[in-house]
């Protein structure tokens, strides 16, 4: 789960989750796996680490989340509409337009393009690469 959402991941990816929750371990960890519905508990029981200390942790496997998270947001937004990465992750649409922008992904070209490309293939003609 993230948040209240239950989030679908593909294999390898949810063995190795499903390993890591049943084998953690540590002062935070009270109860079986299944009481604990997080994969890394913070320090109080019955709550998820914080978001600095799970930063903190990436950052020493050689991740670095923040730059890792702008990559994402600025490629989701040069191949998305900005309204469905502000939908799926719960951005207010002002900073998905924000990444837009910046990333310069016009999606009113876009919509152009898609209805000259059809158009086009209506009258036979081949589109140009």
């Amino acid at each position: 789960m993230l948040g209240t959402s239950p989030a679908v991941l593909p294999e390898p990816l949810v063995g190795l989750v499903r390993d890591l929750i049943a084998t953690r371990r540590g002062k935070a960890r009270i109860g079986t796996p299944n009481d604990v519905p997080w994969p890394f508990p913070g320090g109080h029981p019955g709550q998820p680490i914080g978001d600095s200390q799970l930063g903190i942790r990436l950052q020493k496997i050689g991740l670095q989340p923040r730059e890792d998270r702008s990559a994402a947001l600025f490629t989701l937004s040069t191949e998305l509409p900005t309204a469905i990465p502000a939908r799926m992750l719960g951005i207010p649409i002002q900073v998905a337009v924000q990444w837009q922008k910046a990333s310069a992904g016009d999606w009113t070209a876009y919509a152009a393009g898609v209805s000259r490309r059809s158009s086009n293939r209506d009258r036979g003609v081949q589109p140009s690469l």
